[in-house]
């Protein structure tokens, strides 16, 4: 599933391409994603409307139109955004396709059609947008996101930190690679109860997301199995992971064998030495 670094390089990509082009046509599948595809608003508000930013939100993509309407993406498990010329043929699993005033056409292709779109019209934008953001934790790089937040949050639970990273609504946009990935950079055991966990502790996971995940958006994302940016491209992070998937190998940092276990019903990655279970 496309995490945090997926989502933010794709806006990236889009973003030099899609600010300030109008949209003259829209154009859907007629096969039901995660949620209805809100027809009547795309006329109504998409249509004929011109892009005035590309906002992320956790996972979620914003495309802000001039009107004050806003086009809401998820990207869902294989979901992804990219610009095509019109003329081009449009693939099998294209359901939303948005032609532009350059000949070009913005399409959103989700093969398991896990992924969503939504239309928040003008006259309810700002208050929908309240009430979703309200639902989300503090996003990794903002100044919300500290040491003495995460240790308030975390009092009196007992859960698992992969699980409570993984929580968006303790920490948004960070899924099942990046919080395996995250856990092994601050030497912590993805099974540590997060009440255990001290301010310094959590000094060093906050600090370890931000490396992590800009690393991640550097490297164009991580490409598992079906990611590509709004080019075409895949990802290449997952050349750098040092212990998703990577059970049985050797750990880069000390060389013991990783182990896999399951937390959360998701694989979960460590090395035994480099991040020791701590006992209550």
């Amino acid at each position: 599933m496309p995490e945090l670094p997926e989502v933010e390089v794709t806006r990236r990509g889009l973003q030099p391409h899609l600010v300030g082009r109008t949209v003259q046509g829209v154009r859907w599948s007629n096969r039901r994603l995660r949620a209805p595809m809100p027809r009547k608003f795309l006329d109504l508000y998409i249509r004929g409307g011109r892009v005035a930013a590309i906002d992320r939100r956790a996972k979620y993509l914003l495309i802000r139109m001039t009107n004050k309407s806003v086009l809401l993406v998820h990207l869902g498990m294989s979901g992804h955004l990219g610009l095509f010329p019109a003329a081009d043929s449009r693939a099998r699993h294209d359901h939303l396709c948005l032609l532009l005033d350059n000949n070009l056409e913005l399409r959103f292709n989700d093969a398991r059609r896990f992924g969503a779109v939504y239309v928040w019209p003008p006259w309810q934008a700002a208050a929908l947008e309240n009430e979703f953001s309200a639902r989300l934790g503090p996003e990794p790089f903002s100044e919300e996101l500290n040491a003495g937040e995460m240790w308030r949050r975390a009092q009196g639970k007992k859960q698992a930190i992969k699980n409570f990273l993984m929580d968006s609504r303790m920490v948004a946009g960070i899924g099942n690679i990046y919080a395996n990935e995250i856990l092994f950079a601050a030497g912590i055991h993805p099974q540590t109860p997060v009440h255990m966990i001290k301010k310094d502790a959590w000094q060093n996971v906050v600090a370890s997301c931000r490396a992590v995940l800009a690393r991640a958006i550097e490297a164009g994302g991580s490409t598992i199995s079906d990611f590509l940016d709004a080019d075409g491209e895949p990802g290449y992070f997952q050349l750098q992971f040092q212990v998703y998937g990577r059970a049985g190998a050797g750990c880069r940092q000390c060389g013991q064998e990783l182990k896999k276990t399951v937390l959360g019903g998701r694989a979960t990655y460590f090395c035994p030495v480099c991040q020791p279970l701590q006992k209550p």
